[in-house]
């Protein structure tokens, strides 16, 4: 392709708003432009991106038998209703009635349409198992859309979907796409981690994401580089550190005037929050109660959520009906409510408000002086141990760019997609679902692959194999040589790109590094004199000089290797 022909409207300046670096750089190097909040234009350079990620997509799904379909975007309300999700996922989903006003909505994801697909096709355990798989865009109505295409409203996803006579058949095909998901982020050049992650609105017992460290992210991780524990920290488990050694205190009230909060009250009294308990009141189905976590941490609220339930935090004028005192001077002693605690309370001594108002009171012991349920309600954190091998764990920013799920059989059973087994039982399906954002691993390469001149991308999904960069056209053999370079590698099917335009040096090169592609072929006179063209890696920056015949026996030699 000549540069002259694509359209690569590249930008010395970024848009004030953008802040990733990926979406500074997408902008800058004429990849995409943004029409509104959350929707974007993929333009040529971008496009061929996609295609490339898409084309180790379908070769990776293929090979573990994966059947690509294609699936309507617009949805009947009536077949989301069966599951519940119709009214469970709220303002996100994009809805509209046809013009016969019936409901219908923008598929943000397609569990229900695929096990509708199910329900009337797959008959007889003889039809088992089954995956099948689509590359499709998805329409999600995001409150904050920001990042720039790390999260927009209208997406392309790659959504699979097995189903499976039994757990053990959904075993094997959880099994078989988590290593296809290996390959593919591992050939998209990306680092990973695989970590548990909660099920969330998709339902289902497990569920795994596929997460690039970068501190663009908006997923905090937590690792232990000993045992590999990986986790999203919306389920993370952890130790907290030990709270230190120290005298005894008694019983005792004392006076902490107008101070309420933990740091406040540990200002006050010079006391670390490590030595404090956090009572906060909410309230559930059942009614009110107690969550209580240590001064220092913070109260998980999903982790608590499974536990009891929907809750909410009670209102000030609520807890003084409850308790008779102020927010802010509560107290896990002398009252009646239901506690649930984290399990790092168990052993101690702790300050906490004395459910009077103006003081708190010190040397509180749990199971001495209050009765709780102890479960892992705290937010990990810096310093907190690895809950497999006590290691201290690394916490991290990560972009999301894949997720696993065990649906089990949450959706087939509301869609009743049944089989029949060899007895003539009629059984609901085991079915499993499978994502992963392919502008995610494009944003997620440039953010990990990048330098102060522009985007690094890796070889097998950059938008070309590499770039000819001849300084002076005009000069008849450099004229000569570019065009011999350029045709023999079409010829071999290498993707290049042709730097004809009638520019200065310097801004060839400042657009070949703001676009990135690996490989920068340079003709220049002066060299071809001499003998030599030179080859320069993008991301190392180094330069080898070869002979025309050496120089185009490698360059076709590494396009091939970038297929």
């Amino acid at each position: 392709m000549l540069f002259s022909k694509i359209f690569i409207p590249t930008l010395r300046e970024a848009p004030s708003e953008a802040e990733a670096v990926s979406h500074v750089l997408m902008l800058r190097a004429g990849y995409v432009r943004q029409l509104a909040a959350g929707l974007y234009i993929y333009l040529p350079l971008a496009w061929k991106v996609m295609g490339k990620i898409n084309k180790i997509i379908r070769e990776e799904m293929d090979a573990i038998g994966a059947q690509e379909i294609s699936m309507p975007s617009l949805h009947p309300s009536e077949i989301w209703q069966k599951t519940g999700r119709w009214d469970d996922i709220g303002e996100e989903m994009f809805r509209l009635s046809d013009r016969g006003g019936r409901d219908m909505c923008l598929g943000m994801t397609h569990e229900e349409i695929i096990t509708w697909l199910a329900s009337m096709e797959i008959r007889s355990y003889r039809g088992l198992p089954q995956i099948w798989y689509q590359i499709q865009a998805k329409f999600r109505d995001e409150a904050r859309p920001k990042s720039g295409v790390l999260r927009t409203r209208e997406f392309i996803m790659k959504d699979s979907y097995s189903f499976d006579r039994d757990e053990n058949g959904l075993e094997e095909s959880y099994k078989k796409h988590a290593e296809a998901y290996h390959r593919i982020f591992s050939r998209c050049g990306l680092k990973f981690y695989q970590v548990e992650s909660d099920p969330g609105m998709m339902g289902g017992a497990t569920a795994h994401e596929f997460m690039a460290p970068s501190p663009a992210g908006e997923d905090t991780i937590i690792l232990c580089k000993k045992c590999g524990y990986a986790a999203n920290i919306e389920i993370a488990k952890s130790t907290p550190m030990s709270q230190p050694p120290q005298e005894s205190w008694i019983l005792e009230d004392i006076p902490t005037p107008g101070k309420r909060t933990v740091d406040e009250v540990s200002g006050f009294l010079k006391i670390s929050p490590i030595f404090f308990i956090k009572s906060l009141v909410l309230i559930g189905k059942e009614g009110p109660f107690l969550a209580l976590v240590r001064g220092d941490q913070e109260l998980h609220e999903k982790k608590l959520q499974k536990i009891v339930g929907d809750f909410r935090p009670a209102q000030r004028d609520e807890v003084r009906n409850i308790l008779g005192v102020e927010a802010g001077f509560i107290g896990p002693h002398n009252n009646k409510l239901r506690k649930i605690a984290d399990i790092s309370l168990k052993d101690g001594i702790y300050i906490s408000g004395a459910n009077k108002e103006g003081f708190h009171t010190k040397g509180i012991k749990p199971s001495v002086h209050f009765e709780a349920e102890w479960h892992d309600i705290h937010v990990a954190g810096e310093g907190d141990k690895c809950s497999k091998c006590s290691e201290e764990i690394a916490l991290g920013k990560a972009i999301e760019i894949g997720n696993i799920f065990k649906l089990g059989t949450k959706y087939s059973k509301p869609l009743k997609a049944f089989y029949l087994d060899e007895k003539g039982r009629e059984i609901p399906i085991i079915m499993g679902s499978y994502g992963i954002g392919p502008a995610r691993i494009a944003a997620a390469a440039i953010e990990q692959n990048n330098d102060k001149d522009g985007i690094i991308w890796p070889s097998s999904i950059a938008p070309f194999d590499m770039e000819i960069i001849p300084l002076n056209m005009e000069d008849a053999e450099v004229s000569r040589i570019t065009n011999q370079f350029y045709n023999e590698l079409i010829k071999e099917g290498i993707d290049v790109l042709m730097d004809d335009r009638d520019e200065r040096p310097g801004v060839k090169f400042k657009d070949a590094d703001l676009i990135g592609i690996p490989c920068q072929v340079i003709i220049g006179g002066r060299s071809l004199k001499d003998g030599f063209v030179e080859i320069k890696s993008r991301k190392t920056k180094e330069v080898e000089k070869l002979s025309v015949d050496v120089a185009i026996k490698k360059i076709k030699e590494i396009g091939i290797q970038g297929r």
